[in-house]
C-alpha cells in the first residue's frame, strides 16, 4: 500500500511484478486484466522464479540450439554424464548409467544407440577412430567421447539442477542434507 497525501487514506495499487511478463522483462507496468494477455503468478516458469529469487541459471552462455535441449531428457543426461569421466563404448556407457542412477534408470541398446546417434549429429559427443585397422576389424565396439559442446551442455544442466535444488531448499521442500 502507498500512502496518499492524507495519512488517513490508503490507496491500493497493483504490485508492479504481478505477472510473469513483468518478471521476465523487468517492467513496472501493471498487468492487463484481459484474459488473453494476463498471466497469473501461478503460471510463472522455473526460470522466472529463479530470476526473481536471484538464482543464476547461466542459460545465456550456451548457443540457442543447445538451450532448446534444456532440460535434458534422462537418456541424454545419463549418456553425457557417463562420458564425463572418459571415453567409453556403448556397453560401458550402459553400465555407467546404471551405476550413476543407482539402478533407477535403465536403457536398452536400441534407445542407447538412437540417443548416441542423435548426440553425434548434435556434435555433443564424437566417435573415436581406431588407430590400428586390425584392432578395428577384431572389435566391433565403437568408443565415444564427450565434446566441448557436450561438456558445456552438461555443466549447464548441472547448474540448472543446482539452482532448482537451492530454491527448493529455501522453500523448505528439500532437507539441506539430502544426497
Amino acid at each position: 500500500m502507498q500512502r496518499n497525501a492524507n495519512p488517513r487514506q490508503h490507496v491500493k495499487r497493483a504490485k508492479p511484478r504481478d505477472c510473469a511478463s513483468c518478471l521476465a522483462t523487468g517492467t513496472s507496468d501493471s498487468p492487463r486484466k484481459s484474459p488473453l494477455t494476463y498471466i497469473s503468478v501461478t503460471d510463472i516458469s522455473v526460470p522466472d522464479i529463479a530470476e526473481k529469487e536471484t538464482i543464476s541459471m547461466k542459460p545465456n552462455k550456451i548457443p540457442e540450439e543447445l538451450q532448446q535441449l534444456l532440460p535434458l531428457t534422462p537418456a541424454v543426461f545419463f549418456v553425457l554424464f557417463s562420458l564425463a569421466d572418459g571415453d567409453k563404448h556403448g556397453y560401458a556407457i550402459m553400465q555407467q548409467m546404471d551405476e550413476l542412477s543407482r539402478g533407477e534408470f535403465r536403457m536398452g541398446p536400441g534407445t542407447l544407440y538412437t540417443t548416441l546417434q542423435r548426440l553425434l549429429e548434435l556434435a555433443l559427443i564424437e566417435e573415436l577412430e581406431e588407430a590400428d585397422a586390425a584392432a578395428l576389424r577384431e572389435s566391433r565396439r565403437r568408443n565415444y567421447r564427450l565434446t566441448g559442446r557436450g561438456k558445456l551442455l552438461l555443466e549447464t544442466e548441472f547448474s540448472r539442477m543446482d539452482s532448482v535444488l537451492r530454491l527448493a531448499r529455501r522453500k523448505k521442500l528439500v532437507p539441506r542434507a539430502a544426497e
